[in-house]
């Protein structure tokens, strides 16, 4: 994906920084460091009201990514619409692997922490640390959406505000097709 002067990205381009989310690349610069030239990409932030500058030829390893493609936003939402899986350990050990997959930057990890910390109306309510990472991996991830989608963040929590309210519906059948089941063992 380089294009004719050999950087990955040009001014204007939507990217994804895995700690910060979404930004757009405001410039790309030539710095003096430690007396050495160095091409950089400047990346702003405007939600965190934050600039940050990626080398040109470490953009890669550092994570930084184009927007996720239409199929990848696409396995991303029927992601959220599964079966929550919460592993039986401790929580600090689980909000540990939350924070690792939101900060990796993959949609599909972070619809997958969305998915799992997601509470119905008629479920408990979540811890006040649940609730921070619920959020912090749900405006990550709307961010994205809404800038793959063309859309603004609110259309973008809507629609996946929808496909957790279809989630309901997934798990209801499945519990309706187990019942099922073990009626037709038990008879």
């Amino acid at each position: 994906m380089t294009n004719k002067s050999g950087l990955e990205f040009k001014v204007g381009d939507a990217v994804v920084y895995p700690a910060h989310g979404v930004g757009k690349v405001a410039a790309v610069e030539t710095q003096e460091v430690a007396g050495m030239s160095l091409e950089v990409y400047v990346v702003t932030f405007d939600h965190e009201k934050m600039t940050l500058r990626v080398p040109t030829k470490k953009a890669k390893t550092a994570g930084l990514r184009s927007l996720a493609a239409d199929d990848v936003v696409t396995k991303a939402l029927t992601t959220l619409k599964g079966r929550a899986r919460v592993k039986r350990t401790m929580w600090s050990r689980r909000a540990q692997e939350y924070e690792a997959k939101i900060n990796s930057g993959d949609l599909i990890s972070i619809a997958e922490v969305v998915r799992d910390l997601h509470r119905a109306d008629s479920q408990p309510e979540q811890s006040y640390s649940e609730r921070q990472l619920y959020e912090s991996a749900l405006d990550r991830m709307a961010r994205e959406v809404a800038a793959a989608n063309r859309i603004d963040k609110d259309a973008a929590v809507q629609l996946l505000a929808k496909s957790l309210s279809a989630k309901k519906a997934v798990i209801a059948a499945a519990e309706a097709a187990e019942e099922a089941a073990e009626e037709a063992e038990a008879a």
